[in-house]
Order: C-alpha cells, then sequence, then structure tokens
C-alpha cells in the first residue's frame, strides 16, 4: 500500500526521466538558453513528485490531513452518494507548488469507492467537487464512524492515482494516491466527528490534525 520510504513518487520517474534526457540532449548541442529552461523544467517536476517523509500523530481518534495546501471550504452539506446525512465538508487546495502525495486521514477498511470522469474546472471552484473528474474512497474507521473522501482533478490535472482497492485495510497517514498538477481533496465528515481545522489554514499530508472521533 506505498509505505515504503521514498523521496520522489514513482508516478515522477518517467517524467523527470523524459525532461532529463531532452535537456542533456540540448546540452550536447550547446543550446545553452534551451537547456536551462528544460533544466528547471526537470528540476520542477521532481519537486512536483517530491515525497517527503512525515511524523504521523499517534493519538487515538485523530483524523489527519490527507493533502498538502489550502483549507478551502470548512461546512455543512448533505452528502448523498454514500452517506446520505448532513455532514461536515473540508475542502483542501493543492496548487502546483504544494507535495500532490494523498495520505489516508485515518486508520480503517476500504468499503467502496467510485470514479467518475467529468470536467477540467479550477479545482479551486465550488462548482469542482460536482463537475470535475473525481476519485472516492468510503472508509470504515476503526472507530466506527464512515467517512468519505474524494480526490478531484483541477485545472490541468489529467491523472488521478487512487492505489487501495476494495477491501484493503488503510493504516493513518499511509500514501493512497496522488494527483497530478493542480487538484484537490474533498472529506466528508459525519456527525461524532469533532472538526478542529479551519478556513484558510495550510495543512501537511498525514501530518496535520482535522479533528477528532468522539
Amino acid at each position: 500500500m506505498q509505505n515504503t520510504d521514498q523521496f520522489i513518487a514513482r508516478e515522477g520517474y518517467p517524467f523527470i526521466a523524459l525532461f532529463g534526457f531532452v535537456t542533456l540532449v540540448f546540452a550536447l548541442l550547446g543550446w545553452t538558453f534551451v537547456t536551462l529552461i528544460l533544466l528547471f523544467l526537470t528540476l520542477f517536476t521532481a519537486y512536483f513528485f517530491r515525497d517527503p517523509l512525515r511524523v504521523i500523530p499517534d493519538e487515538e481518534g485523530v483524523l489527519v490531513a490527507p493533502a498538502d495546501g489550502k483549507v478551502i471550504f470548512v461546512g455543512e452539506v448533505e452528502e448523498e452518494r454514500f452517506l446520505n446525512a448532513r455532514v461536515t465538508k473540508v475542502s483542501i487546495f493543492m496548487s502546483v507548488f504544494d507535495g500532490h502525495i494523498n495520505r489516508a486521514p485515518c486508520a480503517g477498511k476500504v468499503i467502496d469507492m467510485f470514479y467518475n470522469k467529468g470536467e477540467f474546472l479550477n479545482a479551486s471552484y465550488d462548482k469542482a467537487s460536482e463537475c470535475n473528474e473525481q476519485s472516492g474512497i468510503l472508509l470504515e474507521t476503526d472507530a466506527g464512524p464512515k467517512i468519505l473522501f474524494v480526490q478531484i482533478a483541477g485545472l490541468i490535472a489529467r491523472r488521478i492515482v487512487t492505489y487501495p482497492t476494495i477491501g484493503d485495510v488503510l493504516q493513518r497517514g499511509a500514501r493512497y494516491g496522488l494527483i497530478r498538477f493542480g487538484s484537490r481533496v474533498d472529506l466528508y465528515l459525519p456527525s461524532g466527528i469533532d472538526v478542529s481545522i479551519t478556513l484558510g489554514e495550510r495543512t501537511v499530508a498525514g501530518e496535520t490534525i482535522l479533528g477528532r472521533i468522539s
């Protein structure tokens, strides 16, 4: 389940290799300006796919952020796909400068999943939750409540990667996927979960505490 220590996500290797190869070709041709641009793209690609180690909180009952980024929504909504209840929704927006490795917010068993093709609106828009391409996981937590978290593609994102399958057991903070080039993750948290994160806060995947299961 992608829990091995690594510095760059494996999905980034082909892109880094491609840019690196093209950079080398132009360097050998003596095209200095183009080489510098391609070198920047190579380094930025490696930076984008970075996968730094995280210190996962071991406090019982806490939920951690599934993504690096900025909290752009916290509030009550109706979730009719799986939870069929009024829940607290937390949305985290990842810019191209944020790490894009997604991590499980808590321990539990994957009991359902979905994938919907869709549009590629700016992921910071409210409509992105409904219209954009997305992949969701319904998790039955060890503490009992079911939570839903959804990876949503953004304006230039064209690839959502989700590692688990139905029946897999996730550990809190475990890597479970990534989204390429600007995106967001929405969490749907039922009653019984005390949400402590606030609008505008910055999150670190696997480390920032979003709330607690009461």
